[in-house]
């Protein structure tokens, strides 16, 4: 079967971001028509959800400084709320992205292959041997 033209492809956020990502905010994607705002907010063509873009920075240390920052489209009835940052006063959160999806497109201004990318929800990252508390917070692993 071919892959169609805006497919979502779901991907893991460990695949796309091996390096990790970090969320620094979230804003409505507002709608617009011939170029112009509506004022209203984008609703998702395929679950009519509203969507939200979270600002995200790649932690990968090979990428071009241009590439590491863009928007992941996040289609949720509600405005997603980052985790806690796990260092006060840090302005970038580690995040996990639910039903992340890929969309290959070619970009019209530079005439190359580029990425969309869409999720379902956001998270925090859970680190691997530590106990995780009802509020869905990760908490640090007992000192033995």
């Amino acid at each position: 079967m071919a892959l169609r033209p805006g497919a979502r492809i779901p991907v893991p956020t460990d695949v796309v971001f091996p390096h990790g990502v970090f969320a620094a905010g979230v804003a409505p994607v507002m709608s617009f028509t011939d170029g112009k705002s509506t004022g209203m907010q984008e609703l998702d063509a395929h679950t009519s959800q509203p969507v939200w873009a979270v600002s995200v920075i790649d932690a990968d240390p090979e990428l071009p400084a241009k590439l590491k920052s863009f928007v992941v489209k996040v289609s949720a009835p509600y405005q997603p709320v980052l985790p806690d940052p796990q260092i006060p006063g840090l302005p970038f959160v580690p995040v996990l992205f639910e039903g992340l999806t890929v969309t290959p497109y070619v970009d019209n201004a530079s005439k190359r292959l580029a990425y969309s990318y869409r999720a379902t929800g956001v998270g925090p990252v859970i680190t691997v041997g530590a106990p995780q508390a009802r509020s869905g917070r990760v908490t640090a692993p007992a000192a033995e």
